[in-house]
């Protein structure tokens, strides 16, 4: 675990092929189906906005969107957010976003799977800590949503 105020980082040993954890992670459905985001229908591609409606509990209020900024099979997938834009009362697009970054690696044992959120520093100081907070309890428990999901199937 790595978290300083400009990123949040983590890593997990999947114990699971890399090709299965990549499908986990570039096929939108599948991918809000572990995420908590109802993709039904979506394609992730590099270029393309991607929205979604949360189905997290409590969250079903949130519309979800992203926009990919690249694609390599079974290595890299990269997208841009508003992170914790969770008030639908608040227009956030006019904030900066930051970068998330899923990293592949197959190794002895599965696929290690590194996620980096980076940019937290040029959120509004009004809402950084918020949204660190909020971001980093939310990627641990992604983390064992994505181990939990890829050993189902």
């Amino acid at each position: 675990m790595n978290t300083s105020t400009d990123r949040i980082e983590r890593k997990i040993l999947l114990k699971a092929p890399r090709a299965r954890v990549w499908r986990a992670l570039s096929d939108a459905p599948e991918f809000g189906g572990w995420f908590g985001v109802d993709f039904k229908g979506k394609v992730f591609a590099a270029g393309k906005t991607v929205r979604g409606q949360c189905t997290y509990p409590g969250y079903e209020h949130i519309a979800m969107e992203v926009q990919i900024e690249r694609m390599v099979p079974q290595r890299h997938l990269s997208w841009r957010w508003h992170p914790a834009a969770i008030d639908p009362a608040v227009d956030y697009s006019q904030e900066p976003t930051t970068l998330v970054v899923f990293e592949l690696e197959e190794v002895d044992g599965g696929t290690l799977l590194t996620v980096v959120e980076s940019g937290l520093d040029k959120i509004p100081l009004a809402r950084r800590a918020t949204v660190l907070r909020l971001n980093t309890s939310g990627w641990d428990e992604q983390m064992l949503n994505i181990e939990k999901h890829v050993a189902a199937s």
